[in-house]
């Protein structure tokens, strides 16, 4: 295994462009309308602002925040979501708020949203990418970035919806809204607006390449098996045996995992599932909760009947891995340019293997791969990130999306 912190020399990157440019601005003042005022203060660093993306605490008063955050970029349109963690170039916080701007001629953006996702996931996917669909011909470099709601259900369906309308030209990024691991609520941004149960989502244009990395680091633990049972997002049997049974085996799980809702969450959370039949990088699936009656695993995704998973599991070197190659995956697509801003959407299940001192590890990992550029991210439920193919949700990854 490489060391994951042996990233590229630092460069220094070229002056932002007057025609492009991404800056970053980061608060954890307590009080709403302070931190918005100074994190969007910091991130307008040039003229023509054309996107506005916000990542924040739950814990925030977030209509004073918004209201911040319109106030000093009036009109610029803004996506954004509360998280399980903030990411701001080389450090992680919690009870902050990151916001990145994107200004110049050299950007174009169109953004949308689609409200009561739960009860149309599909449908909120299409209703979304119908009005991101429609092309920028003097932009020729598109990426469709969208935040979602996990708790509202099968974010699969989401995926499936926005690419049955863009199709595999338009690459999709992003992540699902946190609530600080309370799992109760989660709250989406659109301009000034503070929503639930929404998908949100911009298409980004630029005339300059976009580079997305994708990796998880967990490792397979003994040999895949075959689902002979499950519906939606309910896994019932694994070689027509109880799930539950054959993941507590396989994992050798502690004993208050075998009976307490809390301590199996708890455990599930660093213990996910593998989709694929050759190999694990299909997607890893978060085991949200057990029931204990029947013996079935609830899944924060489908994990369809008659195919196959993995178990799975990781330590803090084989996430910072799985980080190193996603940044590296993401810059070489830049076709030798600096990146201008990294975008990172971190599964909070990653969060949890790494601890401080690895979470410290992998955002100055992140921040060695910009080149000097700032970072942006949060920690989140559930990943998006659709490059080939028609799958695109993930759970435990990380994706990163490198603007130049």
């Amino acid at each position: 295994m490489s060391d994951p912190l042996a990233f590229p020399p630092m460069s220094v990157p070229e002056a932002p462009s007057a025609r492009r440019w991404a800056a970053v601005g980061h608060s954890a003042d307590p009080d709403a309308f302070a931190a918005g005022s100074a994190a969007v203060s910091a991130a307008l660093a040039g003229d023509d602002p054309k996107l506005l993306v916000v990542f924040c605490a739950d814990s925030y008063d977030l209509p004073q925040l918004l209201s911040a955050i319109s106030r000093q970029a009036p009109g610029t349109p803004l996506i954004g979501c509360t998280t399980a963690g903030e990411i701001a170039t080389a450090r992680a916080t919690t009870s902050s708020v990151v916001v990145t701007a994107f200004g110049g001629p050299g950007f174009a953006v169109r953004t949308a949203a689609a409200p009561h996702a739960s009860t149309r996931l599909r449908e909120a996917g299409e209703e979304v990418a119908e009005s991101l669909a429609e092309p920028f011909d003097a932009h020729p470099y598109q990426v469709a970035i969208l935040l979602s709601d996990a708790l509202a259900g099968d974010q699969v369906e989401v995926i499936r919806g926005a690419y049955g309308v863009m199709g595999a030209t338009v690459p999709l990024v992003g992540g699902c809204a946190g609530d600080d691991f309370k799992l109760s609520a989660t709250f989406q941004l659109f301009d000034g607006e503070v929503l639930s149960d929404t998908l949100v989502g911009a298409l980004l244009a630029s005339e300059a390449p976009l580079g997305i990395g994708v990796r998880h680091g967990w490792r397979p633990v003994g040999e895949p098996i075959l689902v002979t049972r499950s519906a939606k997002n309910r896994v019932y049997t694994l070689d027509d045996r109880p799930a539950l049974d054959v993941y507590l085996e396989r994992f050798d799980a502690p004993a208050e995992a075998r009976t307490d809702p809390a301590a199996f969450a708890q455990f599930s959370m660093t213990h996910p599932l593998g989709l694929g039949r050759r190999s694990t990088e299909d997607g890893a699936r978060y085991v949200a909760s057990a029931n204990f009656d029947d013996g079935s695993l609830n899944m924060i995704a489908e994990v369809p009947q008659g195919g196959i998973v993995w178990f799975l599991e990781g330590d803090v070197e084989s996430v910072l891995d799985a980080t190193g190659g996603a940044c590296r995956e993401a810059v070489d697509a830049l076709d030798g340019r600096d990146p201008l801003v990294l975008l990172a959407f971190d599964c909070a299940a990653r969060r949890l293997v790494l601890g401080e001192e690895g979470i410290e590890r992998e955002t100055e990992l992140i921040a060695g791969h910009a080149c000097g550029a700032p970072v942006a991210g949060f920690y989140s439920y559930g990943e998006i990130a659709r490059t080939r193919g028609a799958a695109g949700f993930h759970n435990e990854t990380l994706v990163v999306l490198a603007v130049s």
